[in-house]
């Protein structure tokens, strides 16, 4: 894969001062980071700051061909296991913080199991190959994800990829250069390192913790900070002109009341800013959701506590919207229809009706036209074997 000129780039080469150091340096020729490699039976190089002279990190063996080596992070400190994982083709990786970073001949990747990996990192040459090399940082990649530490994972790419220089040399039994150093780093104690800054508290603590994340309006409550700072920034955020809503969330059961207060302590605050600033009034829309409860079957127990009373939510999220949000409006529950019971088929004796279905069906006889009176036709009467006089079966008797 090409380099490109636009992305952040690196260079490796001999320092021409010293022969034993070997510097990093940016495109405009700028020293970035010094290397250089103690001389010893083990392996150890270190990276230092050019400015300050400060070791940045180190990387450990007890050979420069050894498959496992230790890559040590200074200021604040932190150990890093970087070994070779492949039998036949190169191949090296470590861990940074619940990634993994693994190095595939020129170049490393992300690695994302089962997802494909993501390109992080290239060098021009090869690392089994590596004399005076280019090397390339893909911050764009690297934005995809939420990684702590970005210049801490950058010192440490550089070592794992400076060791690749020595590994090549120890492989082709090319004579170690002893590294000697210079008569300013001899007889000079490098400078102390700036003591670290004050641990921000207040509504910068509030915006800290939340520029971690990747939801820009939402405020999610935790028993950190007060509930005036978390109303100051909310606040802010609504005093946006972009920000059409935000998202006032609880981060634990405990969290519910504080999300209320909170909301009010916003409305306050926008309320006096409007006033100050003579300002109409804005209205704002107030849109409340609590925990669903779940859709399992429930099972009642006699000898429990009585099912109405009531139990607190165990998460609030509050929506303070400029806009109307229809979707989010409570929806009353549908009323279903009232059973009407099935009527009794059975007859007055109990049992179920005949089947009339196999029986002929005579259509009934048309009733008599108003004011008239019908009279029933005679039925003729047969006569029977024992009468003296008539006929039997309609003939007479001999």
């Amino acid at each position: 894969m090409s380099l490109d000129r636009n992305l952040f780039t690196l260079t490796v080469v001999p320092n021409q001062g010293d022969p034993t150091v070997q510097d990093i340096t940016l495109p405009s020729g700028a020293v970035y980071y010094h290397k250089q490699r103690e001389g010893g039976a083990s392996y150890r190089i270190n990276l230092f700051d050019p400015m300050s002279q400060s070791m940045l990190s180190s990387a450990t063996a007890p050979h420069a061909s050894s498959r496992h080596k230790t890559i040590e992070l200074y200021n604040p400190s932190q150990a890093i296991e970087f070994k070779s994982t492949g039998t036949l083709t190169f191949r090296w990786c470590f861990d940074w913080h619940e990634h993994i970073f693994e190095w595939k001949k020129e170049e490393c990747y992300l690695v994302r199991k089962p997802d494909p990996a993501v390109l992080v990192a290239i060098t021009k040459d090869l690392p089994g190959r590596l004399k005076t090399s280019t090397i390339q940082i893909l911050d764009y990649n690297l934005n995809r994800f939420e990684i702590a530490d970005r210049k801490g994972l950058e010192i440490t790419i550089l070592t794992t990829l400076l060791t690749f220089q020595d590994l090549n040399a120890s492989n082709n039994n090319a004579p170690l250069e002893p590294v000697v150093l210079s008569h300013h780093m001899e007889h000079e104690t490098p400078p102390t390192p700036p003591p670290r800054p004050a641990p921000k508290t207040g509504i910068d603590r509030i915006a800290e913790m939340h520029a971690m994340r990747y939801e820009p309006n939402e405020v999610t409550i935790n028993e950190e900070g007060s509930v005036e700072d978390y109303g100051e920034y909310a606040e802010g955020l609504l005093a946006d002109d972009a920000m059409l809503f935000i998202t006032v969330r609880s981060a634990s059961p405990a969290d519910v009341p504080r999300v209320l207060q909170v909301v009010e302590h916003v409305k306050r605050l926008r309320h006096k800013r409007e006033v100050t600033a003579g300002k109409p009034s804005e209205e704002l829309h107030q849109y409340v959701v609590y925990d669903t409860q779940p859709t399992v079957p429930r099972r009642i127990k006699l000898d429990g506590p009585p099912s109405n009373t009531y139990s607190p939510p165990s998460s609030l999220s509050v929506h303070l919207s400029k806009i109307p949000m229809p979707e989010l409006r409570p929806m009353p529950n549908p009323q279903k229809p009232p059973l009407i019971p099935p009527k009794d088929r059975t007859t007055s004796s109990g049992s179920p009706p005949r089947n009339m279905s196999s029986f002929p069906r005579t259509p009934p006889a048309p009733a008599p036209p108003p004011g008239r009176h019908s009279t029933p036709s005679p039925q003729p009467q047969q006569g029977t074997a024992g009468a003296k006089t008539g006929s039997f079966w309609g003939r007479s008797r001999k």
